[in-house]
């Protein structure tokens, strides 16, 4: 089965306190929210952060895709509770279009 390889940029608002919530949410994410995860086919889903900056490396089987998972996501209460409160501590990238979160990057290099 081949892999699809992703990474994602997102903004934290600029706020240690705010920060350390986002990170102590992220340490119990709810149980709901990693099947939803799971049964999009995402298989490695890893979040860094430096200052306020998070990058997403997401690993997903080819049955995947951002669409999918989008529909997925518009119907499910408990994943649209958890992105609500996500947005408290989120802010868009500057070049980030109105309503848009995590923002695709472009791979640049590969060794």
């Amino acid at each position: 089965m081949n892999t699809q390889k992703y990474c994602l940029a997102l903004d934290l608002k600029d706020d240690a306190q705010l920060m350390a919530q986002y990170k102590a949410y992220h340490q119990e994410v709810w149980p709901e929210i990693i099947a939803s995860i799971k049964e999009s086919g995402i298989t490695v889903l890893d979040i860094y952060n430096v200052g306020n900056r998070m990058f997403m490396i997401i690993e997903a089987n080819e049955d995947f895709s951002f669409d999918k998972k989008s529909a997925a996501d518009a119907s499910n209460p408990k994943v649209q509770e958890w992105e609500d409160l996500m947005w408290k501590f989120q802010q868009a990238l500057p070049w980030a279009k109105p309503g848009e979160k995590w923002m695709l990057m472009e791979k640049i290099f590969e060794l």
